[in-house]
């Protein structure tokens, strides 16, 4: 007696005998000759009513789809799939990691998807060149590593994406971020800071640079450069998407995130936004920032906030390495105004653990300030508990007043409407935190420290001042240099508009004093 896979792969083969690959055959044709060879083998009692429907399903995702990997694509709670040679197959769903009791008919039928999916995109993979990211055309992001690197079969990973981008909102009720810090950090982007997502393997950097995107004026031209298409941005009408392309056996060369990112600068862009970096291709990305284009995003693999700017100078240094690590310093310090730091929690939760503003350069070392971070305090029934405590003021608000934002007290930042209109009357529409209320709209006050002293006088070539500020206190001194002569009084800062002159003189000393 045959067994259900027996029999449902000699059907296979019985279909595929009967297709016509002298012209393009469509579905319905294809299930009409898979129901004309079931109809066969029912009428000698091999199969169940439950079987036929079951094999009929199965035989078809075999020729037109991805076999045995379509019903996994299509469940919307699987977000990783993980194929380990044709009889390995694990999922992630809801956190967790599975063995699924499902496999490929043949480790042929396996290879068969991988050249179906590859070439979808227009890529290769084979012996001669055994690895490649590709995706499918529903967005999902998929790695192939093949024999002989691969010793345990064909290795084919799938990263799956939801059919609908995750917002700001969503984040915020599943308690991966608070409704304070999203309305801190979409005030940051409409204002034009350079913001660089950081964190390890599967803690949600594309995501959540999906969910920050949606804070982006519609009215803005945007590019987006990704090594694979994986962003999904809907509300900008002026949106050019890249994608890189590897080199084929057809003689097209190698189109790299380097070369995208050096022709993105010539198509106008208000804003670039590279899905990862992994290379060489930091230094473009950094001299990017560092030319006119404001309010660009990045991600990248680290493990903290700091980590985040090692790997940045080692992947510059990579892409230029006649460059001094001084001047490479100083470009990151010049380039990135803020690092959001995510991470995956052992409860398999994934949280924003740290924003952290970059403050410049102090002995020849990239000075980093944390404004927020995630501060664990228990855990119940297996989930962590925690919440986000504000540690200092944003200190560089120069951005925000060239944008002409009123700058929020930042314990209750302003926030505007979500999806990232552009309102000129800056109206604001408030996001809600998981209890459902929503963050106050606060009268514009200064996000500056509350008092600024009088510099004191210089003495044996040394000028020194003091800043006293709400959370902390703040002091240095630096040899030989003021702070231009100016005097500043003591008051604390009341609405910015009538001081923005001051305080653009104040940031430009300050900032001066920090590189130097």
């Amino acid at each position: 007696m045959k067994t259900y896979e027996e029999t449902v792969n000699e059907i296979h083969a019985r279909v595929l005998d009967a297709i016509d690959f002298s012209r393009e055959m469509s579905d319905p044709a294809i299930l009409d000759l898979i129901d004309d060879e079931i109809l066969r083998y029912s009428r000698e009692g091999v199969l169940s009513l439950s079987q036929m429907e079951s094999a009929r399903q199965d035989i078809f995702h075999a020729i037109r789809k991805l076999d045995v990997l379509q019903d996994l694509i299509e469940d919307q709670e699987i977000t990783e799939i993980m194929i380990n040679g044709p009889d390995h197959i694990f999922i992630e769903k809801d956190g967790a990691l599975r063995q699924l009791d499902v496999h490929f008919a043949s480790r042929e039928r396996l290879e068969n998807i991988i050249q179906q999916v590859v070439a979808s995109c227009d890529r290769t993979v084979n012996r001669s060149d055994p690895i490649v990211d590709a995706r499918l055309s529903t967005g999902e992001r998929v790695n192939v590593v093949l024999p002989p690197v691969a010793l345990n079969g064909p290795i084919l990973t799938i990263r799956r994406f939801p059919d609908q981008p995750i917002t700001m909102e969503r984040l915020i009720r599943i308690g991966s971020i608070s409704a304070e810090l999203a309305a801190f950090l979409r005030t940051l982007v409409r204002a034009g800071y350079n913001i660089f997502i950081s964190g390890g393997t599967g803690s949600g950097k594309t995501t959540f640079l999906n969910a920050l995107s949606d804070f982006i004026p519609a009215s803005e031209r945007i590019i987006t450069i990704e090594d694979n298409a994986e962003l999904q941005i809907r509300h900008i009408d002026n949106l050019v998407r890249l994608e890189a392309r590897n080199a084929n056996v057809d003689g097209c060369r190698p189109v790299t995130i380097r070369d995208l990112i050096r022709s993105s600068l010539r198509m106008r862009p208000d804003r670039i936004i590279v899905g990862e970096v992994r290379g060489a291709e930091a230094i473009d990305m950094i001299q990017a920032m560092n030319t006119g284009h404001d309010g660009s995003m990045s991600t990248g693999h680290a493990n903290s906030a700091k980590d985040s700017l090692l790997r940045l100078e080692t992947m510059v240094l990579m892409g230029s390495v006649d460059l001094p690590v001084a001047a490479v310093r100083g470009q990151l310090a010049s380039a990135i105004d803020i690092i959001v730091q995510l991470g995956r929690l052992r409860d398999r939760s994934r949280k924003v653990l740290e924003i952290a503003e970059v403050q410049g350069i102090v002995n020849n070392d990239i000075q980093l300030r944390t404004l927020y971070r995630f501060h664990e305090e228990a855990e119940e029934n297996g989930r962590i508990v925690g919440s986000w405590k504000k540690e200092n003021c944003l200190f560089d608000i120069h951005k925000l007043s060239l944008a002409g934002i009123p700058v929020p007290d930042p314990g209750y930042p302003v926030v505007s409407s979500p999806g990232g209109s552009d309102s000129s009357d800056h109206r604001d529409v408030l996001l809600q935190d998981p209890a459902g209320r929503s963050v106050p709209d606060p009268d514009p006050v200064s996000l500056v420290p509350a008092k600024l002293y009088e510099e004191k006088a210089p003495g044996n070539g040394r000028t020194g001042y003091t800043v006293q500020g709400n959370d902390s206190e703040y002091s240095d001194i630096h040899e030989g240099r003021g702070i231009g002569g100016k005097r500043v009084s003591g008051r604390a800062f009341g609405n910015v508009f009538s001081v923005r002159q001051k305080i653009s003189d104040l940031q430009r000393a300050f900032r001066h004093l920090s590189r130097s």
